[in-house]
């Protein structure tokens, strides 16, 4: 019999541990992890759990608790497609990949948000998707921004111009906001998710 690739059984290690995060709605303990991946040792599983920490998979909190980072099931990535004319195409597994890793980049700094109202159209940011807000990155204009303006919460693209600051809607329908008294940005948009089905 074939002796499993050490990247192959890596993966398939990540799988067990994330399988277990999601029906479970928890990371496993240590003992878990070795009863789960048959590990016979503490040390085997001290190791694994180091080598997911320096891949950013897990991590620890201040009292030595496994936390998530990216432990999301990775998608298949089958290649490309034409989105102009036609194109013969081939399914070719290409590479896995995790939408947290894709999508998220400081997972400490990241919160998501339904959008309700359509002053974002024109950015294609519609009524009822998500969008992913990371409140560690410094807003720098042209961002869509997450802003509290005189009290009320809004997303809007921000517009530096000198010390003044607009708020910017991407739809006819909606005038730019200027401060009066308050700004305050809460995060800069990074991603938008949209289930059709």
């Amino acid at each position: 019999m074939q002796k499993e690739p050490r990247e192959e059984k890596l993966r398939n290690r990540i799988r067990e541990i994330s399988q277990f995060y999601y029906r479970r709605n928890r990371m496993p303990s240590f003992s878990e992890i070795g009863e789960l991946l048959g590990l016979k040792s503490k040390n085997s599983v001290s190791k694994l759990v180091r080598k997911l920490e320096s891949l950013h998979i897990i991590e620890r909190d201040e009292k030595g608790r496994l936390i998530p980072k990216s432990i999301g099931f990775p998608v298949r990535v089958l290649g490309t497609v034409e989105a102009g004319f036609p194109s013969p195409a081939e399914e070719e597994l290409s590479d896995t990949l995790s939408l947290d890793e894709l999508l998220i980049q400081n997972h400490e700094a990241t919160f998501l948000l339904k959008v309700s109202g359509d002053s974002m159209s024109g950015a294609g940011i519609l009524p009822g998707d998500m969008v992913i807000v990371n409140k560690g990155q410094t807003p720098k204009s042209n961002d869509i921004v997450i802003a509290e303006v005189d009290g009320e919460w809004t997303m809007k693209y921000l517009k530096k111009s000198g010390n003044s600051v607009t708020l910017l809607p991407d739809n006819p329908n909606y005038q730019p906001i200027k401060p009066k008294h308050e700004l305050k940005i809460a995060g800069v948009v990074t991603a938008v998710v949209r289930k059709y089905q």
